[in-house]
């Protein structure tokens, strides 16, 4: 979609708007004149919405994160946590290619405007890794899991989808090794790495695959399958 289509009564269409210049145009085309010419406000808008750039791309990152938090929020529980834990790394991965143009900005992959990520910002971030942590302290409960630090292992999940999700975007993972071979080898590395055994790896594996297209894909109009069954 076109900057110039985004309508800018919102906040949320000027992050948007910001984000897409970013990507296309590079750190230099972010700036409130350029943000004013695409979208049609004074440059007041961008001081009156976010107390100027700073501001601006502060939000940015804070949107990035909270659609994030959304696509995990979308993820059901069932009685396989295993296959739980492993859509909510689809719903990750998922969320970084739909929302690209935020994705560097909230890992402070990019110094914008004199912004740079406080703690209180990252601590943002870090909150979303709650509902993984969550997720994870089931799989131990069901002995899925060995036992352990859920938040460790959650922490490990994640820079393992994080670093894989970074070549994807870069544009590194091509056939016959490309992004889709490389995560399903991933998954179930992390799930055998974390105790499960190769059988059980293997069918929430494959459930996963199955609810990404409903709860993650889909996750735009709610759809889910009525009759998929949640352990099958």
């Amino acid at each position: 979609m076109s900057p110039r289509k985004l309508a800018p009564e919102t906040r949320t269409a000027l992050v948007d708007l910001a984000g897409r210049l970013l990507a296309e145009h590079g750190a230099q085309a972010l700036s409130t004149r350029r943000i004013a010419a695409e979208a049609g406000p004074s440059t007041m808008a961008v001081y009156t919405s976010f107390g100027g750039m700073r501001g601006l791309v502060r939000a940015m990152a804070h949107e990035g994160f909270a659609r994030l938090e959304r696509q995990f929020g979308r993820v059901r529980h069932t009685d396989d946590p295993v296959a739980d834990v492993l859509v909510l790394g689809h719903a990750y991965r998922h969320n970084a290619k739909a929302n690209s143009h935020l994705y560097a900005v909230m890992f402070g992959g990019q110094s914008l405007a004199g912004f740079s990520l406080t703690e209180e910002d990252r601590q943002y971030g870090r909150y979303t890794l709650l509902t993984a942590v969550e997720r994870v302290t089931r799989c131990i409960a069901a002995g899925r899991f060995r036992e352990g630090d859920p938040a460790l292992i959650a922490h490990e999940m994640w820079i393992a989808t994080h670093g894989l999700v970074n070549l994807e975007l870069g544009g590194y993972l091509i056939p016959p090794v490309d992004a889709e071979r490389c995560y399903a080898a991933l998954l179930c590395g992390l799930v055998a790495g974390a105790g499960d055994d190769a059988a059980s790896a293997g069918r929430s594996v494959a459930r996963a695959e199955r609810r990404r297209r409903t709860e993650v894909e889909a996750a735009g109009d709610g759809a889910v399958e009525a009759d998929e069954d949640p352990g099958a």
